[in-house]
């Protein structure tokens, strides 16, 4: 017997829309968030450009900027649940990569205030919702898929009839450093799975899902989490396992009671990194091969950004989008596929539109912090 969770409210916002309806239109139009540079000195840096969230004037940074966009994801979320903005009772859960990092940044170069609060997400979450029980992963670029597990884990035991969800992170000084130093050849743009794909790009941003035990007379139901997964390798730092992710792949649709062939829509992690790329289409390869299908594919990060921490809940919520508009986003960027890709069926050069039931959301992260999450349509 399988379980599966009703998702009755969604936020979310990045560098190409500051709701969830707008960036997925954006998205769907394959309008691209990548820009130079707004707040860092251009001429420390090899690197020009970012996929930043336009809250800022050019060079006139701010502290609490992952805390702020995590507010409005979350906000975006309750209203669209029909929920006041009293979390006193409900866990709020968050992943995320870097947390506050770029407000240290601030204070230690710059001088800027911040207070030790500031640092911690629970602080503004109380001061604006009430929320007394917040709990926030550090795990890499799968934190919020991660933070999921639990909330579905939460419901299952009975702690809570509501819970909330997301994912937030603001782009630092010393994370795009450390990629401008490690990618000498910067790239051009984020080229998921494309013979040209030089690395990735960082972007910003944040996502929210509130997830109830069962949904209410009067809840809207966006769609239901079917299952998800998570599992670590810890094998290296930056080189995913092929077999440990299609091990997650295939526990989540045990878990969901699904088999490869029942979905119709896979929102790839898709970095456009040399390592992950290869890991992940071989993985699919392993769990897809015998199938008999082929689903529809797609990474948001090609227009996104890696958002890191926020990436998963990114894709989850474009996904409920997808399954409500039949309408799936393409992946701009993609002009020449890597061999290990030629029979995936990648949206490209537009959107698509078919039906869809199920879709598996997949989210990797340094030292192989794997998470895939199965999401169903409102039937």
């Amino acid at each position: 017997m399988t379980t599966r969770w009703p998702i009755v409210g969604t936020g979310a916002l990045s560098s190409v829309g500051r709701t969830g309806e707008e960036m997925f239109e954006n998205l769907c139009a394959g309008r691209s968030g990548q820009a130079e540079m707004r707040s860092f000195n251009r001429q420390w840096y090899t690197a020009t450009d970012l996929y930043e969230v336009d809250d800022r004037a050019e060079r006139a940074d701010r502290p609490g900027r992952a805390t702020g966009f995590l507010i409005d994801a979350i906000a975006e979320a309750l209203a669209s649940a029909g929920m006041s903005e009293d979390l006193g009772d409900v866990p709020v859960l968050i992943g995320t990569g870097l947390r506050e990092l770029r407000s240290v940044e601030l204070w230690r170069r710059d001088g800027a205030e911040v207070a030790p609060g500031d640092l911690h997400f629970g602080t503004a979450l109380r001061r604006r919702f009430g929320a007394v029980n917040s709990q926030t992963f550090s795990n890499a670029c799968s934190a919020s898929l991660y933070a999921l597990s639990l909330g579905t884990d939460i419901l299952a035991a009975g702690e809570a009839d509501t819970v909330v969800v997301a994912g937030t992170d603001a782009i630092t000084e010393s994370m795009f450093g450390i990629s401008d130093r490690l990618q000498m050849v910067p790239p051009d743009a984020v080229r998921p799975f494309d013979v040209d794909r030089r690395g990735t790009i960082l972007g910003e941003g944040a996502a929210a899902v509130v997830l109830r035990r069962e949904p209410l007379a009067d809840d809207r139901v966006h769609g239901w989490v079917r299952g998800v997964a998570v599992n670590c390798d810890a094998g290296h730092p930056t080189a995913p396992d092929p077999h440990r992710i299609a091990a997650a792949m295939q526990e989540v649709h045990r878990r969901a009671g699904v088999v490869p062939a029942d979905i119709d829509l896979v929102m790839l992690h898709g970095t456009g990194t040399l390592a992950n790329d290869v890991g992940e289409a071989e993985a699919m390869h392993e769990v897809y091969g015998t199938a008999g299908k082929v689903p529809a594919m797609t990474s948001v990060k090609s227009m996104t950004g890696h958002t890191s921490g926020a990436s998963g809940v990114h894709s989850l919520v474009t996904a409920l989008h997808s399954m409500r508009t039949g309408r799936i986003p393409p992946t701009i960027s993609l002009d020449r596929p890597i061999d290990e890709v030629s029979d995936f069926r990648i949206v490209r050069g537009g959107m698509a539109t078919e039906p869809i039931t199920l879709t598996q959301i997949n989210a990797f992260g340094f030292g192989g912090l794997n998470a895939v999450a199965i999401v169903e349509d409102n039937t």
